[in-house]
Parts: C-alpha cells; structure tokens; sequence
C-alpha cells in the first residue's frame, strides 16, 4: 500500500541493517527516501545542502553510534520538519524539547513505521 506516495523521508539511522530495513519499508509505502545518513555530522550536513529542498518527513534514531541525535531533532524542528523517533529506549530518552514527537521502540514493524508518518501529515 503506497500511503506515502510522493513524500520525501530522511532516515537517520546508524545501524546498516536497520536503515536498509527503514528505506525498503519507505520505498514499498511510496515514498522517496533521503539518506540515509549514518552519523549527527552526516545529518546536520545534508539538511544544510538540502536546506532549498527539505524532507518532508524524517526517521530519526535516538542515539547514532553513541552520540544523542539531539542536534538533528533541533534542526528538523527548527525548519518545521516533523519527525518520528525510533530507538530501543522508549519515550524517556526522548530529547529535551521533543516530548510530543511519535516514538516507535525498536524493533517495530515496518507498518507502524508509514502508519506514523502518514498521520504526521493527517
């Protein structure tokens, strides 16, 4: 089912396997995928060269390789780039300023995932 037909997503996602899982669910939804990217460094670049373009959407891992993805969460927010936040700590680890973001414990089903972000714009 191709709910998120023509939506650009960024996924931020450190873990190889996991973003490839993200991007297939992603592409199989329709949507067109940005990323992704793998580090807070690599995210906070590419919204920077995309800053004319921006995702619609975004994917956001809690912590990328040991490193609180807090400043990308800044970011989208700052540009109104809603996000969905996916980590294996639950809603306490989410960033300060972020308590209202959609949280998915990992692992999730990749029908949770588009189901998130199609209500992101519902």
């Amino acid at each position: 089912m191709a709910v998120l037909t023509g939506r650009r997503v960024l996924v931020v996602e450190d873990e190889a396997l996991v973003a490839m899982l993200v991007e297939d669910a992603l592409l199989d939804a329709g949507a067109e995928v940005v990323g992704p990217v793998a580090t807070v460094a690599e995210a906070l670049r590419l919204l920077e060269q995309l800053r004319d373009n921006l995702p619609e959407a975004a994917v956001l891992d809690l912590n990328l390789a040991g490193e609180p993805s807090t400043p990308v969460a800044d970011e989208l927010a700052r540009h109104g780039v809603p996000f969905v936040v996916a980590t294996g700590y639950g809603s306490d680890g989410l960033p300060p300023g972020h308590a209202n973001v959609t949280v998915l414990a990992k692992p999730y089903d990749p029908d949770d995932l588009t189901a998130a972000l199609a209500r992101l714009w519902a």
